[in-house]
């Protein structure tokens, strides 16, 4: 039964191949309508309404969160599966910390997002900027990328000379300690208690914010799809850039790229601190949306299911990993009708996929080929034994 399954899902791979290759032989502005068609469907989701079709919103579920707000939090996961495919997908290394970044980003606009902070002051005097929140906002935004940035070469600094397990368990530590030092520093971070009123683009929530408030979920959705855009276009900029090459190159085999002129602990400390700027970004429209974080959101489970995005989805693969997100974001939501069983049909859908696709729904073609090639050497194998 499982071999026909597998041998549908091998039709399947060469279906999908040849989708692809079909698209990449169309003329450029083709396939520029093709990506502003699907830029225009991203953007009309939160407004969906489209008999047939209004079935996936999860508003009519009983105890189901608004729409947008389910929008907006695939919209976060997809920002955060981006960033740890770099690190995990094209350079090769497992971080099972990154909830670490995540949680720096969420608590840079809580600690800085106020007019008052002596380091917006500081910025904002020395650029000459007015002090209205849109601008100390982003201000916040820049703080966030910066110090994620900073921990990232922090923490990629003496721990990126291990490997495989040792490096996993590095940074596993990495995103305890980030919580653990929260939830103890009461004087900075209020400890347990955590943080509220954190600012939006329009200021602290309330009646005053016209656009982004805390009912109305749209606009936060349609901000964080802008970034999400922003980060694809990007970081495939750079996939295919001469730093995206030297990461492939890191990953296929360490001590190959090393000989062929590829410095591996410089290309890998450059995937940690962009992946760990992603990750802040992410935790920072967290932050912003949600108006109150405190250290019990940033656990080392949500760690855990952030790299379940990037395998279910497929390492390497962009598209893989962005719908691997969407659906560990979006599928729990869709079974809270089954109430404290959700979560079960959720694991045993996870556990039959890496049985019956263990190289992701929608793989990258190179880890595609090495899960063809182990399969046919351990069918080779009895027939030489």
């Amino acid at each position: 039964m499982i071999d026909k399954i597998r041998s549908a899902d091998s039709s399947r791979v060469r279906a999908l191949n040849a989708v692809g290759d079909r698209w990449r032989a169309l003329p450029k502005w083709q396939r520029a309508i093709g990506i502003l068609a699907v830029v225009a469907i991203l953007y009309y989701l939160p407004l969906l309404g489209i008999p047939g079709l209004t079935w996936l919103r999860t508003d009519s579920i009983a105890g189901g969160n608004n729409w947008a707000g389910v929008l907006f939090v695939c919209a976060i996961y997809v920002l955060v599966a981006i960033g740890l495919n770099v690190v995990v997908g094209l350079a090769g290394l497992l971080d099972l910390g990154y909830i670490g970044f995540f949680a720096i980003g969420a608590y840079s606009v809580a600690l800085f997002g106020s007019v008052n902070s002596p380091v917006v002051k500081w910025i904002q005097q020395e650029f000459d900027l007015p002090p209205t929140w849109a601008v100390t906002w982003a201000i916040c935004l820049f703080i966030a990328i910066v110090l994620t940035m900073v921990s990232g070469v922090l923490l990629g600094w003496p721990t990126l000379r291990l490997r495989g397990d040792y490096l996993a368990i590095v940074t596993l530590g990495f995103g305890e300690i980030i919580r653990i030092v929260a939830r103890n520093a009461q004087g900075v971070t209020n400890g347990p208690q955590g943080i509220s009123a954190i600012p939006g683009p329009e200021g602290p929530p309330s009646v005053d914010n016209k656009v982004f408030g805390l009912i109305d979920a749209k606009p936060w959705y349609w901000l964080a799809i802008t970034f999400v855009l922003i980060m694809v276009f990007l970081v495939r900029r750079l996939e295919h850039s001469r730093v995206g090459r030297a990461w492939l190159a890191v990953r296929e085999d360490e001590d190959a790229a090393a000989v062929m002129g590829v410095y591996p602990f410089k290309f890998k400390l450059w995937a940690f601190a962009i992946g760990a700027a992603l990750g802040g970004l992410s935790g920072f429209l967290f932050g912003s949306r949600n108006a109150f974080i405190d250290p019990t959101q940033f656990n080392a489970n949500l760690s855990i299911l952030f790299v379940a995005m990037v395998v279910v989805g497929g390492s390497g693969n962009m598209i893989g990993v962005s719908l691997g997100a969407v659906l560990l974001a979006y599928l729990p939501e869709r079974f809270r009708d089954f109430a404290d069983y959700r979560w079960l049909v959720f694991g045993l859908a996870m556990v039959l996929v890496m049985i019956l696709r263990p190289q992701g729904l929608i793989p990258s073609r190179r880890r595609a080929r090495e899960f063809k090639d182990r399969a046919a050497e351990a069918e080779e194998a009895p027939a030489h034994a």
